[in-house]
């Protein structure tokens, strides 16, 4: 007899042989659907619980769903047909494990897959913004939308298409990570595609259109004529200066514009704006007439003026000489500055050459009219010393009111190479009015002037044969500067220095040696005093000449050479003593 044994499927086999019990095994493994795991398969509703759902998929077993897959729980029924994915035919605890979720998305997934294929436009909603885009619900199945794809106009609102929905088309699929890529660009595309067909074909020169800001560059606008764009380069936007677009025009902003040129080839198209609007010039003279005073904007400083906005389109200048009466001005900046509001007056205005000449000095009185009567010519007054030049010092009078002390007339007595060795920037000079020119706006002063000349009193106190004793205060070319008493300089020729060449003057004769002289030349009117060494020695004592020679390493001389040095003086040693000094 069979034992009794009871096997996995519940049948006891003590009451069956063993062929009995292998042909009831097939006949129940038949009953069993053929199913394969990662499929969709169709099952029923056994039992509702809780928290889970019992399916029944004709399998060995049955299995358990979470209740939250399912979205209309309450109209689920049992016995009710389900589709569901079969994630595993068994788990760790032998379990069948069923998704309707999973079941869900899959038959979404299929028709996306199909509608990428053939190009099928689906509807979705814009749900939220993540970087770079927006996510699409598309038939419940997050779709990524770039930035890029939202439309033909660059979107700069992302959070303005959150709850729109909006047709797209799928653009690209990726099975393994199961990530969808939409397009809403491409059916804009689309639609435009014949409006800009139909735009080109009726485009041409002088045509006023109506379009959108698309894009603002350095160099221009972009604007969009309804899926065509245009470009309005920067000096096309107004007829005033430019410095940015965005100064004109702002994003998306509508503006009308006049096409100005198209090229067919290469569907260029160029756009104008200003060219709407009427020539600021036209009609100037009338507007401007020599004269007015107007008031505008600086718009640009060069080294020669400034220009001003009179109005959009119009500009004048402003040269630097006609923005003080008094003042000096190197650079218009000293005056105004860029983007300040000026007062001017039109001094002359040329149509044809689109030129203003502006004067700002002209809404005052001209001060030069009225500065003979307060400086009149020999008068004396004090000034500091605005700037130092090669020739002079410029010594302002007054605010705005400067003269100039040639170099020549800042001493009765030296023979000065520059003003700075007499004078400092900043200094307080008495100064004597030596003349004033109106037309040419200048002033002529004399610092030595104020003193009185002394070149009388040195007429006898240096005369011819003189004996006197001067310091070396520079070594020239043709001889050495001395000072002597009374503070005036004399000019010692080389020549009256030794009856020999003298191979290093600097060095026999260095600044502040005392030197014996006597007057050899005085010319009052030149205001010139030549001295000799050689002549003051002339009937000496040996003993004194072998000390001045000693004393200035020269070569030695006897009274004799003394006697046979001539004591004439050339012209030219003369000339080139006053052009050196």
């Amino acid at each position: 007899m069979v034992e009794a044994i009871t096997s996995s499927n519940g049948l006891d086999e003590r009451e069956y042989s063993e062929s009995e019990y292998k042909q009831l095994e097939k006949m129940y493994e038949g009953t069993l659907a053929k199913i394969s795991q990662g499929e969709i398969v169709r099952g029923r509703v056994v039992h509702i619980g809780e928290s889970q759902v019992t399916v029944d998929i004709g399998f060995k077993s049955e299995g358990q769903i979470s209740v939250s897959e399912f979205p209309n729980l309450s109209d689920l029924k049992i016995g009710d047909s389900v589709e569901v994915f079969l994630e595993s035919v068994e788990d760790n605890d032998g379990q069948l494990v069923l998704s309707r979720k999973r079941a869900d998305f899959m038959r979404i997934w299929e028709r996306v897959t199909k509608a990428f294929e053939t190009g099928e436009v689906l509807k979705g909603r814009c749900v939220r913004r993540t970087k770079g885009g927006i996510v699409v619900d598309l038939m419940g199945i997050d779709a990524f939308l770039p930035g890029s794809q939202i439309d033909v106009r660059p979107v700069r609102d992302f959070d303005a298409f959150i709850g729109r929905e909006l047709d797209f088309r799928v653009v690209k699929v990726n099975h393994p990570s199961e990530n969808v890529v939409v397009s809403h660009k491409v059916l804009v595309e689309e639609e435009l595609s014949g409006q800009r067909k139909a735009i080109l074909e009726r485009l041409e020169k002088g045509q006023i259109l109506e379009g959108h800001v698309k894009a603002i560059t350095d160099f221009g606008v972009f604007v969009d004529l309804g899926g065509v764009d245009g470009l309005v380069h920067i000096t096309d936007l107004s007829w005033g200066r430019v410095n940015h677009p965005s100064e004109v025009v702002k994003l998306d902003q509508t503006v009308n514009v006049v096409v100005l040129d198209f090229d067919q080839e290469k569907k260029r198209i160029s756009l104008g704006i200003k060219q709407l609007l009427p020539h600021p010039w036209e009609n100037v003279e009338l507007k401007y007439p020599v004269g007015t005073k107007i008031n505008g904007r600086i718009v640009s400083l060069t080294d020669y003026g400034a220009f001003v906005e009179i109005e959009k389109g119009i500009e004048g200048l402003i040269h630097i000489s006609e923005m003080s009466w008094t003042q000096h001005v190197k650079h218009p900046s000293q005056m105004v500055s860029m983007g300040q509001m000026v007062d001017a007056v039109i001094l002359s205005l040329d149509k044809e050459g689109k030129k203003i000449s502006l004067g700002m000095k002209q809404l005052e009185p001209d001060p030069w009219k009225t500065l003979l009567a307060k400086y009149p010519v020999g008068s004396k007054h004090s000034g500091a010393v605005r700037n130092l030049t090669n020739f002079g010092v410029f010594v302002e009078l007054e605010e705005g009111v400067d003269g100039l002390v040639h170099i020549s007339d800042l001493s009765w007595t030296k023979k000065i190479r520059h003003p700075g060795e007499v004078v400092k920037k900043g200094d307080k000079i008495d100064v004597v009015i030596l003349a004033i020119d109106v037309d040419q706006r200048r002033i002529s002063l004399g610092h030595k002037q104020v003193q009185d000349n002394p070149w009388e009193a040195f007429a006898s106190k240096y005369q011819i044969g003189t004996e006197v004793e001067g310091k070396v205060v520079r070594i020239v070319e043709k001889g050495v500067i001395v000072e002597l008493p009374l503070g005036v300089d004399g000019f010692v020729p080389l020549s009256q220095l030794s009856q020999t060449p003298i191979k290093n003057p600097t060095e026999s004769f260095p600044v502040g040696n005392d030197l014996p002289l006597k007057v050899i030349e005085f010319d009052k009117d030149s205001k010139k005093i030549v001295l000799s060494v050689l002549e003051y020695l002339r009937g000496k004592e040996q003993q004194l000449i072998d000390n001045y020679v000693s004393s200035h390493k020269l070569t030695p001389m006897t009274l004799k050479d003394v006697l046979s040095t001539p004591v004439s003086i050339p012209e030219q040693s003369v000339r080139d003593h006053s052009s050196q000094s």
